[in-house]
């Protein structure tokens, strides 16, 4: 068999699969995920022993450090997988949901219900957590999934995916519902992507050359998240020590992640009190400065920005910053070079943040707050899929209710239309 037949293949069973799970109750899903947790706990060595592989042929192939760290698993990596299995078995399910309903004056009654999407289709790199992670968000809306993972992490997916179905198919869960292509051929990516008589949805989880890839080769409808350039505004009448805090943290915190700040605006009339102090935190956090030349004329450290620092996501300790006129100027600098992610502003006054929430075009915004809380567990949503940055279907994190769509019922006692 052929990648192109071995993947169609693979679709057409998630397709009917996705049928049957229509069918299970809540309670029937919840124990099978605890009989998955339960299994990726007994497989842990088999797991590592997999694993090992995979870090074996990473440090051949001259991966980093970083990505090295983020394919190991650890014994606490995997008592996370478990734990994350148990947290979404505790979840409320959106499935049949009532989302709203009316009369007509006619007597029809009609109801908009949440229901699965279908079979989804999961394209990501590195991390082999995520098998788990999407595989359980999936299952627990009632969505059969395709998993593709990175070739660095082949050995670890196989691995957790054999475990998840094998713990799950022990309480009664439907044959092919979870499935990952065990090709790490990039043909089979290019077939999954065109195979609209079976995937509903795709959601790629990596980096921008990834995504943009899937997106060019995609037949099917796509949730994106291309780039994080996260911005943090200071106003004028910003508390300027609840400003410093903030902003370090959005930058420092952790800033290899997508909603970590990667510009920050200052507004002039404090830039001259503000900036010395905030380039001082920056210095002892290591952080590589690139400004305006206000910027670079009060802070000593900062280098002349260029017009790419203002598009850039660093994911790293390199920040751009900017001085500009007011708020209408910050907006119009992130309408201009933001991704629609997450964008925040400090200040007091309440014309300020009013306009700047209104018209500050992003799927998270901000006032007196970091943009570290975009994230599915931080907006209290439990776990997550992924955070997206366009306007269709969903946007900003995705939980469990954005792995839905819904229908329409309508309830009649005979009447037809005249």
């Amino acid at each position: 068999m052929d990648i192109k037949e071995q993947v169609l293949e693979i679709g057409a069973k998630a397709k009917a699969a996705s049928r049957e799970l229509a069918r299970l109750s809540t309670r029937k899903k919840n124990a099978i995920l605890e009989a998955m947790a339960e299994e990726l706990d007994a497989q842990r060595a088999l797991i590592q022993q997999e694993n090992q592989k995979d870090l074996e042929a990473g440090r051949k192939a001259g991966l980093t450090n970083a990505m090295l760290d983020r394919l190991e698993l650890t014994d606490a990596r995997i008592d996370s997988m478990i734990k994350g299995l148990r947290d979404v078995a505790v979840l409320q399910d959106p499935v049949g949901e009532e989302i709203s309903t009316w009369n007509r004056p006619n007597g029809l009654e009609i109801h908009k219900r949440r229901v699965p999407i279908g079979v989804i289709g999961i394209i990501f790199e590195s991390r082999p957590n995520v098998t788990c992670d999407a595989a359980a968000l999936c299952f627990k809306t009632s969505n059969a999934v395709i998993l593709r993972g990175g070739k660095e992490a082949i050995h670890s997916n196989l691995a957790i995916a054999k475990a998840m179905q094998k713990g799950g198919e022990s309480k009664g869960m439907p044959e092919h519902c979870i499935q990952l292509i065990p090709t790490i051929d990039r043909a089979a990516v290019e077939v999954m992507c065109q195979m609209t008589d079976y995937l509903d949805l795709i959601i790629p989880r990596g980096g921008e050359g990834l995504i943009r890839a899937v997106m060019k080769m995609a037949h099917v409808p796509v949730i994106k998240h291309y780039t994080g350039v996260c911005h943090t505004y200071v106003d004028a009448s910003a508390d300027l020590e609840m400003a410093l805090r903030i902003a370090e943290n959005a930058k420092c915190q952790r800033p290899g992640v997508c909603n970590a700040m990667e510009t920050l605006l200052v507004h002039q009339d404090i830039a001259d009190e503000f900036l010395p102090k905030m380039g001082g935190i920056f210095d002892q956090n290591g952080v590589e400065m690139r400004g305006d030349s206000r910027t670079t004329s009060l802070i000593g450290t900062a280098i002349p920005a260029k017009e790419e620092d203002w598009r850039t996501e660093y994911v790293d300790l390199i920040l751009s910053i900017k001085v500009v006129d007011d708020v209408k100027a910050a907006i119009e600098h992130i309408n201009t070079y933001g991704s629609g992610h997450s964008d925040a502003i400090v200040a007091e006054d309440e014309k300020a943040t009013v306009q700047f929430l209104n018209e500050v075009d992003s799927a998270t915004v901000y006032v007196n707050a970091s943009t570290r809380f975009t994230d599915g567990a931080e907006f209290g949503m439990g776990a997550e899929i992924g955070v997206s940055t366009d306007k269709l279907h969903a946007r900003g994190p995705m939980g469990l209710e954005e792995l839905t769509t819904y229908k329409y019922v309508i309830e009649g006692d005979g009447q037809i239309r005249e």
